[in-house]
């Protein structure tokens, strides 16, 4: 991972035009070629950032970095202030807690819960953003990716947002559509995900353990 600080201003050119005015900046160049540009405030969300595949080229203080479909991210230095690189390593992902992982398991097992002829391709399906909990088709042959969380919020949609947007790259898989599983989903995580055309599951774990299977519902 390459970690630059510096004075800069940021523009894209693509589906639309955006603008960063100059101020001071972090900005991350991953591994996997992406460059995202980062204030210090917003938690974890970047201003502005170019998803692989990408190039990224150097010249004279400005960087451009373009993707498959021509979209630019034109980064114009003014003053690097910082400038390293680190070998993070291979990283061995998001351990999830007891339940998630259960819960993924048993679904996986029970695919019929999600509908009738639904079928298992792979759990913990590896992406180079991280493994999709479980890749399946559904009774038409359609793929999806299934988000299982023990409480569905605003952060797991974002997340299976992120993991289609990459798998539906794959001609092999496209069309891939979402699910995001969840013992609760709050409302807002609904809200969106019902907006971005992610299909919401509420999931009981007594239900899929075989106790009681009334309370499973697709919306």
């Amino acid at each position: 991972m390459r970690l630059v600080i510096a004075r800069c201003s940021v523009d894209y050119a693509g589906r639309l035009s955006a603008h960063l005015p100059s101020a001071t900046r972090l900005i991350l160049v991953k591994a996997d070629g992406s460059v995202s540009i980062h204030a210090d405030d917003r938690a974890y969300k970047p201003l502005n950032w170019m998803s692989p595949p990408c190039a990224l080229k150097e010249a004279d203080g400005v960087w451009t970095v373009e993707n498959k479909a021509g979209e630019k991210l034109i980064i114009t230095l003014e003053e690097v202030l910082h400038d390293s690189s680190h070998e993070l390593g291979v990283d061995p992902g998001l351990i999830k807690d007891g339940v998630e992982a259960h819960l993924q398991e048993l679904l996986a097992d029970r695919m019929e819960v999600l509908g009738v002829g639904w079928s298992l391709i792979r759990r913990e399906y590896p992406t180079a953003i991280g493994p999709v909990d479980i890749l399946c088709r559904d009774s038409d042959g359609t793929t999806v990716a299934v988000e299982i969380k023990r409480r569905g919020e605003i952060d797991g949609v974002e997340q299976l947002t992120r993991y289609l947007e990459l798998l539906n790259r794959d001609p092999l898989l496209a069309p891939v559509k979402g699910v995001f599983a969840a013992q609760e989903i709050k409302p807002q995580a609904r809200v969106l995900a019902t907006d971005r055309g992610i299909g919401c599951v509420v999931l009981d774990y007594d239900g899929l353990r075989g106790i009681d299977d009334d309370k499973l519902k697709l919306f």
